[in-house]
């Protein structure tokens, strides 16, 4: 291209002089900040900047066009990585260039979660925005569109103010841990009610349908756009290989191509901007994916989770570690090369421990520590994605500043500086949760002392590259600021929240129909009819932040239920003297025509309140896929583990829990059904009214059902979804055809002789009806599922 003539622009001028037509420009005056976009001909991109920012616009003429650039270093020429005709890695290299060491230092951090978007931009975020150069925000808040709108437009136009006083423009890349999830149990979502709402990954893997993922994926990045973030943390492609893994509703289970098929369709959905059906390539509704956890985290030993010390080793016992690397590489890096590869990865926290019971690749660290993994995506795959850290891997209990939890698993015994330079060396671009560039300069300094400062600078630009890519990838280089009209008529909207009901709707799963109790056309029957919920009580665990709060509710929300039936009845509060709720008195059941139970899997803690470890006593207890207390005893329980530290007087930390009994939250679960069930009995042996006993399984993981399958009518589970989903299919509006993405085990006796890294090793639970509940088993109304879908998973 000839360039006839370049000329900037004043960015507080509204017509932008005469070499911006006055119909290329639109001034937007937003709550916080009042920003000027310019439209590019011949569907180039449309430029945004801050009316006050000091930004000048270049004006590049060729033929009858004249085409516009946004002179982000104030030189009044365009320069490479100010050229959207430029690809993203050619843009990217060029400023990484550019960039001092204090600037791509800034662009390695990541976050700490910003929960409140409400607030505006405060005085702790303009300070790491200019002191420490940070670029990368998580955004942990709510889906407040009108707030995240203000608060993106107020960031981005704080750093473009950098400009006057010299610095380079790099905008602000918000991201975000899932949020779209339905059901008020999902582990990790969003409040508010601004989105459209989907199942879990575990639910979406139900469909057995790529398709839907692909779907949920497109729509979840142009609504996350609207509301600024351009990076999502996640999925979870991990293989769930232990039934007990804390994290398993993340996932997309434990079958391995079926989360090779997903994690493709997420990639390429969430990476791709679609304008007329059409795959347009990266664009302004694309996000970054940020797959996680490599190499995977589902093998964690006895299902514990990594995020506390008594997680943090992951086992290999069938030393099956190149399975659970085929997500990863097949799924996410699509070395087919039939979609997008993944622009980023997040590494897993925990150690690998081998069958033999010594470190896997010889290193007695966590994966952002130990090259050897790494080496796996740099030099064996030439992965050139940014890998970044999970949060708090620069941080260990044993710091001076005795933080609430750090997981520098196997670092303890460094600097916080000597672990950034550890974690820069073994190939990592990216630090979860800093926010301070100190400790990566004093990396820096340490890298020119043993290799020079050449060396040193190479390996800055190399991830200072990989980092810019993300920022260009998705546009935010041209246009950074959101309009809220457009947001607002985007993010939500009805044709998303139906999609995603939809979809809820074909991830839930009929494991039992006993007479065909559910069936096609009941829904307009029971609306004059009577309906009873019984109420649980859950004992929650502490977290390292909170302290216990047990609940005490109805099983499934009655307002909701309200809208199927004539009356709904619930249960009545005991409680004791200081308030504290003991039991429920049920209402009379006489003129009840139908009892819907729900029940949550069996709780035996999360990520966040040491499930499985007693800290202050240093002793370990099983977790449990059923309600009622159990005891390790079988031969299937290790007498020793294959994990442990290594103690002071050398020997070896025995993690085993044999003899030790579970700790559930929610075993009042059980009771509410039992006791319903109980009162149903009752009435029809004295009056030969039976009322159907309904069960909606709220499942996370695989649940051991043989506690109350044989007195249920039927059970249909879901995995995070609204309950009015649950109730669509309990009443016959919606012919269920969800199917299990993994195996419900007959009892904890094959759960105890699963081997973590090892899927479908169960023993399946049989009913009373003969039904298997294996892997990709469901009813519908004919019976048993035989379709197309599972084939090629089988």
């Amino acid at each position: 291209m000839k360039f006839a003539h370049i000329c900037g622009v004043a960015a507080g001028c509204l017509f932008l002089s005469a070499c911006i037509s006055n119909k290329s420009t639109q001034e937007i005056n937003t709550k916080s900040t009042d920003y000027v976009t310019v439209a590019n001909p011949n569907g180039g991109p449309t430029l945004g900047y801050a009316k006050n920012s000091g930004l000048q616009v270049l004006n590049v003429k060729e033929g009858n066009d004249t085409y516009f650039f946004k002179d982000m270093n104030g030189n009044g020429k365009l320069d490479v990585w100010e050229d959207w005709r430029k690809s993203a890695g050619e843009r990217a290299e060029a400023l990484s260039k550019e960039l001092t060491i204090d600037e791509i230092a800034g662009l390695m951090l990541f976050s700490s979660h910003e929960r409140n978007p409400e607030a505006g931009l405060t005085d702790a975020q303009k300070k790491y925005l200019k002191e420490d150069n940070l670029r990368n925000v998580l955004n942990a808040g709510s889906n407040n569109v009108e707030a995240l709108v203000s608060w993106n437009n107020a960031m981005q136009a704080y750093v473009e103010g950098f400009l006057k006083d010299g610095h380079k423009v790099i905008p602000v890349n918000f991201s975000s841990d899932p949020r779209s999830t339905a059901g008020s149990d999902a582990q990790y979502n969003a409040g508010g009610e601004d989105i459209s709402r989907w199942p879990s990954n575990l639910g979406i893997a139900a469909t057995f349908d790529p398709e839907i993922m692909r779907t949920f994926a497109r729509t979840a990045a142009e609504e996350y756009r609207g509301m600024g973030i351009a990076t999502a943390l996640g999925p979870q492609i991990e293989l769930a290989t232990d039934p007990r893994w804390l994290r398993f509703d993340g996932t997309f289970g434990e079958n391995t191509q079926l989360a090779v098929d997903m994690a493709e369709a997420y990639v390429d959905g969430s990476q791709s901007t679609y304008i007329n059906g059409q795959d347009t390539g990266w664009g302004v509704r694309s996000i970054n994916a940020m797959i996680k956890h490599f190499p995977g985290d589902g093998m964690g030993e006895s299902g514990r989770e990594s995020h506390l010390e008594g997680g943090k080793y992951a086992v290999y016992p069938s030393n099956n570690f190149q399975e659970h690397l085929k997500p990863f590489i097949d799924g996410g890096l699509n070395l087919k090369g039939k979609t997008k590869q993944a622009a980023s990865m997040m590494l897993s926290y925990s150690v690998a421990i081998g069958a033999d019971g010594n470190p896997l690749f010889g290193l007695n660290r966590g994966s952002a520590y130990d090259q050897a993994k790494i080496d796996i995506l740099r030099k064996d795959n030439q992965y050139e994605g940014v890998l970044c850290t999970d949060w708090g891997v620069t941080v260990a209990m044993n710091d001076p500043a005795q933080p609430s939890f750090g997981m520098a698993w196997g670092a303890e015994n460094l600097s916080v500086e000597e672990r950034h330079y550890a974690i820069l060396l073994a190939g990592m671009d990216m630090f979860g949760g800093n926010n301070d560039k100190k400790p990566i300069l004093a990396a820096y300094d340490m890298w020119v002392k043993n290799f020079g400062e050449a060396s040193a600078q190479e390996r800055f630009q190399l991830s200072g590259k990989r980092l810019l890519t993300m920022l260009f990838n998705v546009g935010l280089f041209e246009n950074p600021y959101l309009n809220l009209h457009e947001s607002k008529a985007s993010v939500g909207s009805q044709d998303k929240r139906d999609a995603g009901y939809q979809a809820q709707l074909a991830s839930i799963v009929m494991l039992k129909n006993k007479n065909s109790v559910i069936r096609a056309g009941l829904l307009d029957s029971y609306k004059d009819k009577v309906a009873y919920i019984p109420s649980s009580i859950h004992h929650n665990f502490p977290t390292v932040w909170d302290p216990a709060v047990d609940t005490a509710d109805p099983t499934l929300n009655i307002e909701t239920a309200k809208g199927y039936f004539k009356e709904v009845l619930t249960d009545t509060q005991v409680k004791d003297a200081v308030g504290t709720v003991t039991g429920f008195t049920a209402p009379d059941l006489s003129h009840v025509d139908l009892i819907i139970v729900g029940m949550q899997s069996p709780d035996s803690g999360g990520v966040f309140s040491s499930a499985g470890f007693v800290k202050d006593e240093s002793t370990f207890y099983p977790l449990s896929l059923q309600y009622r207390p159990y005891t390790a005893s079988s031969a299937g329980v290790r007498q020793t583990s294959l994990s442990g530290d290594i103690l002071d007087d050398g020997s070896k930390q025995n993690r085993s829990y044999y003899h030790k009994t579970s700790w559930i939250s929610n075993e009042y679960d059980l009771d509410a059904f039992l006791n319903a069930k109980k009162a149903a009995a009752a009435i029809e042996a004295n009056t030969g009214k039976h009322i159907p006993v309904l069960v909606a399984l709220k499942a996370k993981n695989p649940v051991i059902v043989g506690e109350f399958e044989a007195q249920a009518d039927a059970i249909v589970t879901g995995f995070s979804v609204d309950d009015a989903a649950y109730f669509d299919i309990l009443l016959g509006k919606t012919e269920p055809k969800g199917l299990l993405p993994m195996q419900f085990p007959k009892d904890m006796i094959t759960v105890e002789a699963n081997q973590e890294d090892v899927g479908q090793d169960l023993t399946p639970y049989t009913d009373e009806m003969g039904n298997v509940y294996d892997f990709g088993y469901g009813l519908n109304y004919s019976g048993v599922i035989s379709d197309a879908r599972t084939a090629k998973y089988k």
